[in-house]
């Protein structure tokens, strides 16, 4: 068993779930595709599912809430097993110009990213082919954002959350890590009563098709990014013959456990920041010399250096720690346009200035200036940790032999991947998901991207959830950073083909 040394021991809530949780610089900058079927008026389409007519037969109301924009809401049942037990709205919001028609339902992935603020930026994300010719409607699924988010820590409590290290080699820091995190989840029990047992991605699914009917549509078209991919196939498996043209970006598969996810990400994220060091020693600007492997290890000890020695951030009560170096790092691994971000913030970290890197860990923890941060803290554990529930009892050689092994495969982000499955061990509410192969027989032929250099959603997973579809089409991306929509390659053309004008693509494309 590999020791875990001072730096390698775990922030209270892992830098890199964190960073893979959230909203990140390109996870906002990405955009659609869909599948093939025209859209109706709604006439003599599905049914309302059994049980659920006052759900289905409602209708968005929208209001304007910007130029271009159109805010609503939709009502569900918290529990679709029980849909007497009380409801939650589904807050909506929609890009629309005069001359669109039609809509496309997106998501940015997460879970826990908000699709309502994705919408906010559309003249960023979709092409202006697309936004001419079709509606971006976003929606924050249940536990997220606007729609009755789970909240656990206040400002406060987080940024404890967020910064506090424990030695878990140690027996006393290994039963402190435990308490902490049972404290973490307890608090999302407590505050979120309610709704804590039902954010599950099944349920999310569930909530896509009251969406659907209450937005008059017969077959529903989408366009879902990273997780997103996991929350449309799982759509489409439930509401196959509801589904038009559907593009999955960034696929997850879904047959893994949490533990073989880290290990992917590991791999994704090791090679991702080594093409990085190549590109920027190429480069005018870059803060390091020599060769990738020399840059490397200068990094290695860069994070070493601020686990012994936190740096000034200009706030003399919040230093840069080897979390905010993280944080920064992984960030500006899911687009090549924020590349030049990370070498100007590691240039001033080693002139002895860390406020470009704390600037960047806030924002990916989604911190603002003055303190505050987004609602809805506890959506992604609270997703994740009902849609792969794990054992209460956690065996300490194992998770510890688990975490030795993602430090060999990626001694810069393995550490911090380490343990993820203790918050779901101690999270309260157990299920009976689990990873599953998802086929969606019913469903039209779906379009599957991947992305070559992707470090959050390693290639191969989009080739098996190509390859486990009954009906799919996979395109490729030979490029670096998360998802592909939206690089101006033949992808986009593709995807707004398919949009506009219902034309698959064929199988294989390349660019």
């Amino acid at each position: 068993m590999t020791p875990v040394s001072k730096r390698r021991s775990t922030p209270s809530r892992p830098a890199l779930a964190v960073i893979l949780a959230g909203v990140l610089l390109a996870l906002t900058a990405c955009s659609l595709p869909a599948p093939m079927l025209q859209q109706t008026d709604g006439a003599g389409g599905p049914a309302p599912v059994a049980g659920l007519e006052e759900y289905y037969e409602q209708t968005v109301q929208w209001d304007s809430c910007g130029q271009d924009f159109e805010c609503g809401a939709v009502t569900v049942p918290i529990d679709y097993d029980d849909p007497g037990a009380g409801t939650i709205d589904i807050q909506l919001k929609k890009y629309g110009l005069s001359s669109a028609e039609g809509m496309i339902l997106i998501n940015p992935g997460g879970p826990g990213a908000s699709g309502i603020e994705t919408v906010e930026v559309a003249p960023h994300i979709f092409t202006s082919e697309l936004r001419e010719q079709r509606e971006i409607v976003g929606f924050d699924p249940r536990g997220v954002g606007e729609s009755a988010p789970i909240s656990c820590f206040d400002d406060e409590q987080l940024d404890e959350w967020y910064t506090t290290l424990y030695d878990v080699e140690t027996e006393a820091g290994w039963q402190d890590y435990l308490d902490a995190v049972t404290e973490y989840v307890t608090a999302c029990e407590t505050n979120n009563p309610e709704t804590i047992g039902h954010v599950d991605t099944v349920s999310a699914a569930r909530d896509m098709d009251v969406i659907r009917a209450a937005l008059d549509i017969d077959l529903l078209d989408y366009l879902g990014f990273s997780y997103g991919t996991k929350l449309g196939a799982t759509y489409a498996d439930l509401f196959g013959a509801n589904v038009g043209r559907f593009v999955l970006d960034g696929a997850v598969d879904l047959t893994l456990t949490n533990e073989e996810l880290g290990f992917g990400q590991a791999e994704g994220f090791e090679r991702a920041y080594r093409v990085f060091l190549d590109d920027c020693l190429t480069g005018p600007d870059c803060p390091f010399v020599g060769t990738v492997d020399e840059a490397y290890e200068d990094t290695l000890q860069l994070v070493d250096e601020l686990s012994e020695r936190p740096m000034d951030s200009g706030d003399p009560d919040r230093p840069v720690t080897d979390g905010d170096l993280l944080n920064a790092i992984i960030l500006t691994m899911y687009s090549t346009d924020n590349w030049p971000l990370l070498s100007g913030a590691l240039s001033a970290l080693r002139s002895g200035d860390g406020s470009q890197v704390k600037f960047l860990s806030d924002y990916a923890l989604e911190r603002d200036e003055d303190g505050h941060y987004e609602t809805g803290d506890g959506a992604q554990v609270a997703i994740n940790c009902l849609d792969h529930p794990s054992d209460d009892e956690i065996d300490y050689e194992e998770v510890t032999a688990e975490a030795a092994e993602l430090e060999e495969i990626s001694p810069l982000f393995g550490p911090a991947l380490g343990y993820g499955e203790v918050a779901c061990a101690k999270f309260p509410i157990k299920t009976d998901f689990g990873p599953r192969a998802i086929d969606a027989p019913e469903a039209p032929t779906m379009v599957v991207i991947g992305t070559t250099g992707d470090p959050a959603t390693p290639y191969e997973w989009s080739e098996a959830m190509a390859s486990q579809l009954a009906d799919a089409v996979l395109l490729t991306w030979d490029g670096e950073g998360h998802t592909a929509y939206g690089n101006g390659s033949c992808i986009d053309e593709a995807v707004d083909e398919y949009f506009i004008n219902g034309i698959l693509p064929e199988d294989g494309l390349r660019c």
